[in-house]
């Protein structure tokens, strides 16, 4: 049938260019249209699940809220893992699902079961899901400040919301844009116990009151003979005058408004998060996209509107949008791994021309990439799969062995093209040609179907190295397939269109191929001399090179190049807010004498109905940093030194990215984390204690910390039930009171135009806060006497859990930590068997987990190894089929240790650590190395089948020198096609491909180079009796 398909392609040669001229034009108009990222799709199903508990203790809060919702989330269709966090009057639930769980399904089941569970949550708390978002949804923060500092930050912050956020939320494609600091303004009804007291009012009448006072209500029509009218009732509150006027009930005849026994003010609510740029008050705006949006097209479009909303905003407010900019890193690493497509191509046309010295020939030849890797995005956007680094990666990885399948059909095409125009009978072209494309088409075939089938295990792979990966081998893959069809298709059709305006190619080989052909004889002669001292020495280094793999480092993915840290800065528990602000305008205005820090921005605390639920002594910092001569190591070490000395002061170094991969992959920003879990709060922070002081003695860990569960100072009122009972007051009651007076409770919503504001009842500041002020709080009671909170409840300081974090319907605690300077691997070996020597002290029902990178890299690794194993017997197999012979399968299987010893080697050269992409690139390597063995084995086998050769020395070193041209071409242009990528260690966009890159280049030079005397010797010693066997069965069937 392939016969077929050459023959096909001959005859309607004209055909079949104009076709690939229309495909290259209409991938050149559809390619710009397809969606652009720096990272595959890396979104687990996620759920969130927001509840605000007003007044509840985090203990409270666990109880009543999050348990229920993890025990109705728990068992679920699809969950994976379900997380939750719970703190002062707020819980958070993750609900994690399956990889190949749709979104939307997801959430229709969490909505689903939360209906269930509505019921039994604590009045007025209510359960919300968060929008969807994406892992790389953060695409910008923009910051809004004061450019004299005389605007106020509430004036600020109102011009973010009712202004900025509102135009961004109407961009196609924004899924969400969350504003912190600046503080929102609300009308605040501000009492205490004295005045109330006074009067004879109580809170709950108080509340009443002011929610009765703002109605708009519809009076019906007024109809008349001909018309009607419409009736408005307004009774609508429009400034603090007509909250202070408001009547709360008339005591003795006289009426008591809300004036009297409160301050009514319109100012800064309570904050639970802040903002800074650079040091200075800032309300900061996090842009978030739709997980399908195109990042670079919604930046574009996010700008434009941006520069519309700024042109109404005061002249003093300066709005910054290069705060952080995700579509900078996109750009960049694009813009390189591009880069790298354009160099290898260059090198590839390079090695093509050096060897051919025929012009004609090298077009033909290069052709087959710009073809290949058009049909291959072509068939990428129609599956919906977007360009990113790897997708790329895929193809610059493909280069070389794209533009092996044509070299090998011109190659052979051209030599026989040159025999024959030396011939006594030459033959016609277009017959020479099908003949010379027809003689290389099975081990053409073969040889890119193996290479294929080594990536297919990647498609397995799961978690996030199934998603980081999973486009590079469908790219891989997609572009191997084309290159097939273009060497069977258009290359013969280019050969023959080229060789009709020349009688024939020049009849010498080239200088450079006669060299390399004078040097290659006597090594294939001398391996043939003694073939068990090359096996004997190939068996040496291959052990070597397994004892060198054993002794490599280990971590799941290279470290990200990214030109930006995110730095958490944490203090100790219980923190307030304005302490919080203060340590992290200390430590920006420290940071901003880092020569390569160009921006800080610092987002304190909690935003509201913000999925992030840290507490206000809690900040992320977005670093810029610009590039330098001494590179983003030193200028974090600097920062570590300048900002890691304040006393009790936390502080962990990430990047953006980085951070939200480890987040996903085990709920905790740090490379490592260890889990302690078990039922009580007291013994996991002693066992947490044990560990972490293990871990300060193990060398390469950085960024130590224990999980900040720790007790806070906390007012407690115990309701004396007897008491209160007396008094006919319900436990339901009292609680009321006291969330209104302590939490506060929106009683209704003030309009002023198109702006919306909260009117809040709650006490002052220092009723709040003193003890003697709570305890004459006044309780309405049945029997109409207001009675004293000290009366029916006992008022005390005690402490209490700041939060408390569970997971898979445990709590647990965390031990954080990054690495530097050591393998991930290698540290967690040690502390393994040091927490293995303190873990028989624990009480039962307690454990550890090891989570973070390390987890995820165990699972890669141990599948990568199990689908290797599968990929080598799978290799076997085709080539089985390919050569008919299990004796020549196995000796073209022997280029795998070969290519194996240059892998190692260049891992150990140059980082010395095995992680996910080094694997990638070993199995991908396997594959490649196989195709010289079969054009060497497939062209032996012809010369004696085909031409009659008989089995000798000679045979064989005509042979390999017959396939040395080839062999040298592909594996120079698929080794030096990778060079752009193997020396661009730490460039965005390339730290995934550059250990592929390098352990591919470092495979192929070896295997190369020992194919050359080693497939040979194995031929002569072990391909005598199978060449017998072959010529007696042709003697048979001739009979």
């Amino acid at each position: 049938m392939l016969n077929r398909v050459i023959q096909e392609s001959l005859k309607h040669r004209v055909i079949i260019i104009a076709f690939a001229a229309l495909t290259i034009l209409y991938g050149i108009y559809t390619v710009p249209q397809m969606n652009v990222d720096v990272l595959p799709d890396l979104n687990r199903p996620v759920v969130t699940i927001m509840t605000e508990a007003h007044g509840l203790a985090p203990e409270e809060t666990e109880t009543l809220v999050s348990f229920p919702i993890e025990a109705m989330m728990n068992g679920a269709t699809g969950v994976h893992r379900v997380r939750s966090s719970s703190s002062a009057g707020f819980s958070i639930v993750f609900v994690e699902f399956d990889w190949d769980m749709e979104i939307y399904r997801a959430r229709q089941i969490v909505s689903e079961k939360l209906q269930l569970v509505q019921a039994r949550l604590p009045v007025g708390s209510i359960a919300s899901l968060a929008p969807i978002s994406s892992i790389m949804g953060e695409i910008m923060l923009i910051a809004l400040s004061s450019k004299s500092g005389d605007t106020a930050p509430t004036e600020v912050r109102a011009l973010a919301d009712f202004v900025v956020r509102p135009r961004l939320l109407g961009v196609p494609g924004v899924s969400q844009v969350v504003a912190i600091g600046g503080g929102t303004r609300q009308f605040q009804i501000l009492t205490n116990p004295s005045r109330l007291k006074q009067h004879g009012i109580t809170l709950t009448e108080l509340t009443d009151a002011a929610s009765k006072s703002n109605v708009s209500a519809g009076g019906g029509f007024l109809l008349e003979a001909q018309r009607e009218e419409i009736i408005r009732i307004k009774g609508r509150i429009n400034n603090i005058k007509d909250i202070e006027q408001t009547v709360i009930k008339a005591v003795n005849g006289v009426p008591i408004t809300i004036g009297q026994v409160a301050e009514v003010k319109f100012d800064k609510g309570l904050q639970r998060g802040d903002a800074s740029v650079n040091g200075d008050p800032a309300v900061i705006l996090s842009v978030q996209k739709q997980p399908e949006a195109n990042t670079l097209k919604l930046t574009r479009e996010v700008d434009v509107a941006l520069r519309e909303i700024e042109a109404s905003l005061p002249d003093d407010i300066q709005v910054n949008r290069d705060l952080f900019r995700q579509e900078r890193f996109i750009s960049l690493s694009i813009e390189n791994v591009s880069k790298a497509l354009l160099e290898a191509t260059v090198i590839v046309l390079i090695v093509i021309l050096a060897f051919l010295m025929n012009v004609r020939a090298t077009l033909i030849s290069i052709v087959s990439i710009p073809m290949s890797f058009v049909l291959t995005l072509l068939l990428l956007a129609r599956m919906g799969i977007a360009i990113n680094t790897m997708t790329l990666g895929g193809l610059a990885i493909a280069i070389g062995l794209v533009v092996d399948d044509s070299i090998v059909d011109v190659e052979n095409v051209f030599r026989r093209l040159r025999q024959n125009s030396v011939s006594n009978s030459p033959k016609p072209i277009l017959d020479v040609i099908f003949r010379a494309s027809a003689e290389v088409r099975n081990s053409i075939v073969y040889a890119t179907l193996i290479v294929v089938l080594v990536f297919v295990p990647l498609l397995s792979l799961e978690g996030i190295e199934g998603r980081v990966f999973a486009p590079l081998a469908i790219a891989f893959t997609c572009s191997m397939a084309a290159s097939l069809l273009v060497s069977l298709t258009l290359t013969p059709a280019l050969c023959a269109i080229a060789q009709k305006q020349s009688s024939a190619a020049e009849a010498r080989e080239t200088r450079l191929v006669r060299l390399l052909k004078r040097l290659n004889a006597p090594l294939v002669l001398g391996a043939m001399g003694r073939p068990w001292l090359v096996m004997a020495v190939v068996a040496m280094l291959t052990g070597l090179a397994i004892l060198a793999v054993v002794n490599l480092g280990r971590e799941f993915l290279p470290k990200f190049n990214e030109g930006s840290l995110s730095i958490s800065v944490i203090l100790p528990p219980g923190s307030s807010l304005e302490e919080s602000n203060r340590i992290g305008t200390i430590i920006e205005r420290a940071a901003l004498t880092v020569p390569e820090v160009t921006y800080i921005g610092r987002r304190t605390g909690r935003a509201e109905m913000d999925e992030h639920a840290e507490g206000v002594n809690h900040s992320e910092l977005d670093v810029g940093l610009a590039d330098s001569p001494r590179g983003s190591a030193l200028a974090i070490e600097e920062l570590r030194s300048k900002i890691g000395g304040i006393p009790g002061v936390y502080t962990s170094f990430g990047q953006p990215i980085s951070h939200r991969l480890d987040h996903l992959s085990s709920g905790v920003r740090a490379a490592l984390a260890i889990k302690i879990f078990g039922p009580d709060l007291d013994i996991l922070r002693g066992i947490a204690n044990q560990v972490n002081g293990v871990m300060q003695g193990v060398e390469g860990i950085v960024d130590l910390q224990i999980e900040p569960q720790v007790e806070v100072p906390q007012a407690s009122i115990e309701i004396d039930r007897p008491a209160a009972a007396r008094y006919g007051i319900s436990p339901y009651d009292l609680a009321e009171s006291l969330e209104i007076g302590f939490a506060g409770q929106k009683a209704s919503q003030v309009l002023l135009g198109q702006q919306t504001f909260d009117m809040v009842v709650w006490f002052t500041p220092e009723a709040r806060g003193d003890l003697d002020q709570i305890r004459s709080i006044l309780i309405s009671a049945p029997t109409g006497r207001p009675i004293p909170l000290g009366e029916i409840a006992k008022v005390s300081r005690n402490t209490g859990p700041n939060t408390i974090n569970r997971e898979n319907v445990s709590r647990r605690i965390v031990i954080q930590a990054n690495v530097e300077g050591r393998d991930l691997g290698g540290i967690v070996g040690e502390l393994r068997g040091k927490v293995r020597e303190i873990q028989s002290s624990w009480p039962r029902g307690y454990y550890v987990e090891y989570g973070g990178q390390f987890q995820s890299q165990e699972s890669a690794m141990r599948r990568i190894l199990v689908l290797g194993a599968f990929t080598i017997v799978g290799i076997f197999l085709a080539l089985l089929v390919a050569l008919k012979s299990w004796r020549m399968a196995l000796q073209v299987m022997v280029n795998l240790p070969l290519a194996l010893i240059g892998g190692v080697v260049s891992v150990y050269l140059t980082d010395g650590m095995l992680s996910v992409a080094s694997m990638v690139g070993f199995i991908t390597l396997f594959g490649i190395a196989t195709r010289n063995g079969i054009m060497m084995l497939s062209h032996y086998s012809y010369l004696m089948q085909e031409e009659g050769a008989p089995f000798s020395k000679e045979t064989i070193l005509r042979g390999t020198q017959e396939r040395l041209v080839p062999v040298l071409m592909t594996a120079l242009a698929a080794s030096l096609g990778l060079l752009p990528l193997a020396l661009s260690h730490g460039e965005p966009g390339k730290e995934l491909l550059h250990p592929i890159a390098i352990t591919i280049l470092g495979g192929l030079v070896s295997s190369t180079l020992l194919d050359q005397m080693v497939t040979p010797a194995l031929f002569w010693v072990f391909g005598k009796k199978e060449w017998a066997a072959r010529a007696e069965q042709i003697d048979r069937s001739a009979d």
